[in-house]
């Protein structure tokens, strides 16, 4: 009876990253949590995880690292499928790290919850990403628990509920299943992966805690953005397994970006910016309009967005104002384009023009909330009826080109070494698409990357809420000592990366590990830095450009790697599946001056020189 009962003839696709071996009688080897996670690939994942969250890593492995372990002490080698995506031994971990990876990803697209004050994202937002971690890891659990028959060598039937296997089994896949049961049954097990006290901790937050059980009950239609973000990273993990695009599934919506400005925006009128002064202002506020300096407000909020953490912020003023326009943020001057030419006279005499980016009242202030009282001068528009297109970049400076290619190289300064290469321009690279995604790693060379020792996990401890809501803000990393514009941009580089506001090894970061050190790209690193930090270069006017000068500041502290022959700059392939590009940047002698932990180097990357000076 039993032997008919189970006939265990699994479909079963052999794993991509390692070889799992059936004893002869076809039960597959149980093993522990520590031993499903040791695989190279794995590892990079959870890696790449760990640099997507705010917390340390003593604080990952508590709020983290525990719950993956005990769901791939719980699933076990089973498949995500009988015959679709990850339908081989191993491919639940595999798909449940995957997915985890790309909603992660994905939630930096959002500022969370959404529409919420500056001050609530804040204090919610490492309870956002725990939220969207475990949804992502257990909407497919219910599987092994319904889709599944399991038998343990002891003969017994294993049931997931009652805990892990703990010996070796085999199994089959259920006749006639239905398809979207196991949606309901996670359920049954969520529990046993997420503690008690972390669903105290986000059972405090109503939106993010209905959010999470409609995913968890497989109701995604009703959870909001969280839904959204599983659907899409699930989608990616999908599209990557079975060989498609995984950056199509994980494109963020359209109005993300929208809803990132409008707040910052807010944000910046109501605290930051000085508006209504009897001389300079960033700003004058009439009773229909808010004029706000354009090169002023859009360099304060690309700042105030990095620092953040928010990726995707248009690097160009110009490239800024069309979506400011595109989206429906300012009010178009006559001619249809954004800016916008009007004098100001103050009651005091004072008058002046500014180039202006005209902004609705009603979108800073909702109805019925208090405004400050309307400017006691005029603002005057000029050509008003023929409105130029005016350069919206016309207070930038405009970046220069290096002829010919390859390294920048800048004027010999007075009594310095010559020769000082800087890299590729601004204009010389590719913004939109100049690196693959590094989570598609079925290419790259991973067997030969050592896998380092799984930290011991201990049991999640109490979270209190607002010990965790503040992780990012209390922690500190020490950096460079030093006033110069170099020890500054190190300092911020190592508590950018140490609190993962600053992401590596992945699409378009501007830092990675490459044999066994930092690797800076250039000129985009310095660009950022001195994007996030405007108000540093207002009185270094003739200096350069100010991405220049922190990257000049920062070859004077000399702790890059130079070439044999004298050059700053190195260059790495990028490599994968669908295409090869280079990169150039700096490589540090110490990764320690950027990163606070040992990494690992990211397996996309390979320097095309040798390293023979140091």
């Amino acid at each position: 009876m039993r032997s008919r009962m189970l006939a265990w003839i699994p479909f079963i696709r052999s794993a991509p990253a390692e070889n799992v071996h059936k004893s002869a009688d076809g039960f597959v080897p149980y093993k522990s949590a520590d031993e499903l996670l040791a695989t190279p690939r794995r590892q990079l994942l959870l890696e790449n995880i760990w640099h997507r969250t705010s917390v340390n890593r003593e604080q990952f492995n508590k709020l983290y690292l525990g719950p993956i372990k005990r769901y791939a002490e719980i699933v076990q080698q089973l498949p995500a499928s009988e015959n679709h995506h990850h339908a081989y031994l191993g491919g639940m971990i595999d798909h449940g790290l995957e997915i985890i990876a790309y909603a992660l990803k994905l939630r930096q697209s959002f500022v969370l919850p959404v529409g919420s004050t500056p001050e609530v994202q804040s204090a919610q937002s490492e309870a956002w990403s725990a939220a969207v971690v475990f949804a992502a890891l257990l909407h497919d659990i219910g599987k092994v628990a319904v889709d599944v028959k399991v038998q343990l060598r002891s003969g017994e039937i294993w049931r997931a509920w009652d805990g892990p296997m703990k010996e070796d089994y085999r199994f089959q896949y259920v006749k006639g299943r239905q398809y979207k049961l196991h949606g309901a049954a996670a359920g049954l097990l969520y529990t046993r992966v997420i503690p008690s006290e972390v669903m105290n901790w986000l059972s405090q937050y109503p939106e993010l805690w209905g959010g999470l059980l409609y995913v968890l009950a497989g109701q995604f239609e009703h959870a909001g953005v969280l839904g959204d973000i599983v659907v899409r990273s699930d989608q990616a993990s999908v599209a990557h397994e079975l060989g498609g695009n995984p950056d199509r599934a994980v494109a963020a919506p359209r109005n993300t970006l929208q809803r990132q400005l409008l707040d910052g925006l807010r944000y910046l009128v109501k605290n930051e910016l000085k508006l209504n002064q009897p001389d300079a202002s960033d700003g004058w506020i009439t009773a229909e309009a808010i004029w706000l300096v354009s090169k002023t407000v859009s360099d304060r909020l690309r700042a105030h967005l990095l620092s953040q953490g928010i990726e995707g912020v248009p690097d160009r003023n110009s490239t800024l104002f069309n979506v400011f326009q595109d989206n429906g943020l300012i009010v178009a001057n006559p001619a249809g384009k954004a800016i916008w030419d009007a004098e100001i006279l103050s009651p005091t005499g004072w008058k002046n023009a500014f180039t202006f980016l005209r902004v609705s009242p009603s979108l800073i202030w909702a109805a019925g909330e208090d405004r400050p009282e309307p400017f006691g001068g005029s603002v005057q528009v000029l050509n008003e009826e023929a409105a130029p297109a005016a350069a919206s970049d016309a207070q930038e400076e405009k970046p220069s080109r290096t002829a010919g290619g390859g390294d920048a190289v800048a004027a010999e300064p007075q009594g310095e070494e010559p020769a000082s290469d800087h890299g590729p321009q601004p204009d010389e690279v590719d913004d939109t698409d100049y690196l693959l995604d590094l989570m598609d790693m079925r290419d790259a060379p991973i067997d030969s990357v050592p896998a380092p020792a799984m930290p011991a996990a201990s049991e999640v401890e109490a979270l209190e809420p607002e010990a965790q809501s503040d992780t990012a803000a209390t922690t500190t990393i020490a950096g460079p000592i030093g006033d110069t514009l170099g020890h500054l941009f190190m300092h911020w580089l190592k508590v950018g990366v140490g609190t993962h506001k600053i992401i590596i090894n992945d699409a378009k970061a501007k830092v990675h590990t490459v044999n066994g050190t930092a690797f800076l790209v250039t000129p985009e690193i310095f660009r950022r830095y001195a994007q996030e930090h405007p108000t540093l270069f207002s009185a270094r006017a003739g200096e350069g450009q100010p991405w220049l000068q922190v990257q000049k500041s920062f070859e004077k502290l000399k702790l890059h790697v130079k070439k044999s022959n004298g050059h700053n700059i190195w260059t790495c392939e990028v490599f994968g599946p669908r295409k090869t590009k280079t990169l150039k940047g700096y490589m540090l002698k110490k990764p320690g001056d950027v990163f606070t932990t040992e990494m690992l180097d990211n397996p996309n990357l390979k320097l095309c020189e040798s390293q023979d000076e140091h």
